[in-house]
């Protein structure tokens, strides 16, 4: 009767002891830890495909901007065509305006010329008329055989010639001032003809070339696109990757705070051993009493609830799901009130605090609860109570609700994946069906 009293205060001392303590809140067992290992080498690999989809944006990044250099030595070729074909439409200008000053001092010489050649067929005229007059031809000789003397003969034989002369010299000018008129409008006519076609030609040069610089333009443009895309592509990536190594090494802080936990159950559990072997002993050299020795004081844990908790007070506005033409990896919790605290959902090691384009501050925690690892994301934080590494509690304060990166209305943006974070989340699971 007394053994079987003393095994039972054994049993008992051991089984207290092990409900009580603090450790089996959260034991990790050797396979928890194995299984945390093979997480962190699936984070590695896809660490390193990262990596290499960097290098092939650095090397796509380097061909685009080849074809901009490209593309700007041709513009610069065709920029220089056109300045040249714009400075000589200048010169051309220029010389269609001193042809046209030409044109205008021809046209008051043709005035003349028009105006001389009207006064000789006046003259001309005239004459006519008076040969009719007269009745047809002058006769020279009854002019000359009318003097009355040798010298008035002399002055009527110079006269005659004189007036033959005359006549003989208007007709020849008169042709003459034709004839020039005839090749000065030509010239006039031809040299403006062509300085207009010249003009015309360049004209059309420079409309091509412009033609031609707008589409390297256009091009440019298109692989300056392409290149600002690859470089977002890029840094995206490089965000992932960020995460994927914080995650790494907060998981190998996870796996040493599990490795300590599970030394110090170990060890606990030894020393509770002990404890009740030398109390077996003490109750055997007494005589064996029937009063089993005192379980040691330790406070049992708050009730926990759920696996987590809800991060923040306030209304849930979006669930997990399609939302807006995407997938909504998480939930909103809004609140409009000043200074809303958000808590880290559960026991864990922040893997990453820092500032994104689109989660704006955010918080992501690793967790390891009854031998599964869980990863927690806190977005659109005002500002940021725990830094990187940090080894925070469940209910521990670790930022503020805001409205930073890609929100509409101060909320929080909560995510739970379901083993590690990734670009994909694909691991993201309904947080509310865990606390």
């Amino acid at each position: 009767m007394k053994k079987q009293i003393l095994s039972l205060a054994i049993v008992s001392t051991l089984s207290l002891g092990s409900l009580l303590s603090p450790l089996t809140v959260d034991q990790v067992t050797a396979a928890s830890i194995s299984e945390m290992q093979k997480q962190k080498k699936e984070l590695e690999q896809k660490r390193s495909g990262i990596t290499s989809e960097i290098n092939e944006k650095d090397s796509k990044i380097g061909e685009l901007q080849n074809e901009q250099q490209v593309l700007n030595d041709q513009i610069k070729k065709l920029d220089f065509a056109v300045n040249d074909a714009e400075q000589k439409i200048q010169a051309k200008n220029e010389e269609i305006a001193q042809t046209t000053g030409e044109i205008e001092q021809l046209k008051v010489e043709i005035a003349e010329l028009v105006k001389r050649i009207e006064q000789r067929n006046e003259l001309l005229k005239d004459k006519a008329r008076s040969l009719q007059e007269n009745g047809g031809t002058v006769n020279y000789m009854d002019v000359l055989l009318g003097a009355q003397s040798f010298s008035d003969f002399i002055d009527r034989v110079s006269a005659v010639t004189t007036i033959v002369q005359a006549d003989k010299g208007i007709l020849e000018q008169h042709a003459k001032d034709k004839a020039e008129l005839e090749t000065k409008q030509q010239e006039v006519e031809t040299k403006l003809n062509n300085l207009q076609v010249m003009k015309k030609d360049l004209e059309a040069l420079t409309v091509t070339l412009n033609a031609q610089i707008e589409e390297k333009n256009k091009l440019m443009s298109t692989l300056k696109h392409e290149e600002e895309q690859m470089h977002a592509a890029k840094l995206d990536l490089a965000e992932t990757a960020d995460v994927l190594a914080a995650q790494e090494a907060a998981m190998a802080q996870a796996i040493q705070l599990a490795q300590k936990r599970e030394a110090e159950r170990q060890a606990e559990l030894e020393r509770q051993r002990k404890a009740a072997a030398e109390a077996a002993a003490a109750q055997k050299s007494s005589g064996g009493s029937s009063t089993p020795a005192p379980a040691p004081a330790v406070s049992a844990p708050a009730s926990s609830g759920g696996m987590i908790i809800m991060p923040a007070s306030g209304r849930i506005t979006s669930g997990l799901g399609s939302r807006w033409g995407s997938y909504h990896a998480g939930i909103d919790i809004a609140n409009k009130a000043a200074n809303v605290p958000v808590y880290s959902a559960a026991d864990g090691v922040v893997i990453r605090s820092y500032y994104s384009s689109s989660y704006g501050n955010v918080i992501f925690v690793a967790h390891s609860i009854n031998g599964q690892t869980w990863t927690t994301v806190y977005a659109h934080l005002s500002s940021r109570l725990a830094g990187n590494g940090a080894v925070v509690s469940r209910g521990q304060q670790i930022g503020v609700m805001g409205n930073t990166g890609q929100s509409y209305g101060q909320h929080l943006h909560f995510e739970l994946h379901k083993g590690s974070w990734n670009a994909s989340k694909s691991n993201a699971v309904n947080p509310a069906a865990y606390w």
